[in-house]
């Protein structure tokens, strides 16, 4: 099967070099489907989220929030979890909405 194209001599060659990089760059780790998976369904643990976000994933809901933040804009994630990142973006643009009317507001009334 000479020439058909898939021996693994042909596998290893790469047109882009970088292209693996980039690849292995945004692939999501065990931690960052973790922490979307939990977004997914924080609601069924129970207590707190800050609680559960500690028990079941072992970090801060500090640090929590900034992978979420990171994690919002990686198009790894949108694929791992489409519906937990759009409502995420929405929340974030609503909450840049609100704060742009109440500068506004602050602005006419002072």
């Amino acid at each position: 099967m000479a020439g058909s194209g898939s021996g693994p001599a042909e596998i290893a060659k790469s047109p882009d070099p970088s292209a693996n990089r980039r690849t292995l760059r945004s692939m999501l780790s065990e931690h960052d489907r973790d922490v979307l998976d939990f977004e997914t369904s924080w609601w069924l643990y129970p207590g707190p989220k800050d609680r559960a976000i500690r028990d079941y994933l072992g970090i801060s809901a500090t640090r929590y929030y900034q992978v979420l933040r990171r994690l919002i804009d990686d198009p790894e994630a949108d694929r791992h979890a489409p519906l937990t990142v759009r409502r995420l973006r929405r929340v974030r643009e609503e909450g840049k909405q609100r704060a742009i009317a109440r500068r506004l507001g602050e602005r006419r009334g002072g």
